[in-house]
């Protein structure tokens, strides 16, 4: 292990608690922070995350940032849970509470299949159904929007005061939002830092045609990340590049990302995911290739 490398893992260690994301999300990246955080500038001004899903970066660069933080998505659902938890906890714990009391597979098929209006009561149900969903997934049928993951099979266990308070805490310098990563980097400048995880887009080979793809959850809301999106995001890290703004993408080692990226720094590696990680099962458990992408 390289000394930046072993910084890394004691400034992960350090900041165990803190780094813990309070929503499980497929594709994060908690344990590969050891690996991004090394290139991660040691000081920024404003922090930038337009894919934000569980926010483990954020968590992990925060004592980095002596602005504020934009973290957004296109998820609305899981938006509000990030408000929620830093605005509204006082109307969110007894949401939880009501919701950890009656938690059973039948009630998580009704809660699936009814959305509550106003944010606090949308925040809550989205945590539910992400304690207690199939491998902690959520999906969305992409004509109707409806979140349509299986029940998981496990009990809702909500959250500590401990954790309710780290977040209040943590959140106050972020500002979040519901929007596309086209609008959030329009206002990134030379002194910030910008971290990138878009959805990994399925692979295929002429031969796999017919096959399934090794990517299947690229379909976090009903509109989906596409090829066309990942080529304009290239283009829009070349900007992001002209202008002074350091950035960092995780993506799929692939020749397609490769391409994409041509005058950037790619660091791969190989990680091991099981993208079905039920306890009593396995599926597509196996070695991932995975690169850095590091704009110069």
């Amino acid at each position: 292990m390289t000394s930046s490398s072993s910084a890394a893992a004691a400034d992960v260690a350090a900041n165990s608690k803190a780094t813990k994301p309070f929503v499980r999300w497929a594709g994060g990246k908690t344990r590969l922070l050891p690996k991004i955080l090394p290139h991660v500038p040691e000081r920024f001004e404003n922090y930038f995350e337009p894919f934000l899903g569980g926010g483990a970066m954020f968590f992990a660069v925060q004592d980095r940032i002596t602005g504020r933080a934009q973290l957004a998505d296109l998820n609305e659902h899981l938006v509000a849970a990030w408000i929620a938890m830093r605005d509204h906890q006082l109307e969110l714990r007894p949401l939880l509470e009501w919701y950890r009391e009656r938690d059973s597979k039948e009630f998580y098929y009704e809660v699936r299949a009814s959305v509550p209006e106003g944010l606090v009561p949308r925040a809550a149900r989205f945590l539910y159904l992400n304690g207690v969903s199939w491998n902690h997934l959520w999906r969305e049928n992409s004509k109707t929007g409806a979140m349509n993951v299986p029940w998981g099979d496990r009990v809702f266990k909500s959250f500590d005061d401990e954790t309710f308070q780290r977040l209040e805490r943590s959140l106050q310098l972020a500002d979040v939002h519901a929007a596309d990563f086209r609008e959030v980097l329009r206002n990134a400048k030379a002194g910030d830092f910008v971290y990138l995880d878009p959805p990994y887009l399925p692979v295929f080979t002429k031969s796999d045609v017919e096959k399934e793809p090794t990517s299947k959850f690229n379909k976090y809301t009903a509109k989906v990340f596409g090829e066309s999106d990942l080529r304009e995001l290239a283009q829009l890290c070349g900007d992001l590049t002209s202008r002074g703004v350091k950035w960092v993408m995780s993506n799929r080692d692939t020749p397609g990302v490769r391409e994409l990226f041509p005058d950037a720094d790619i660091i791969g590696f190989t990680t091991r995911r099981s993208v079905a990680a039920q306890s009593r099962r396995k599926v597509e458990a196996g070695h991932s290739p995975e690169a850095i992408v590091i704009g110069r």
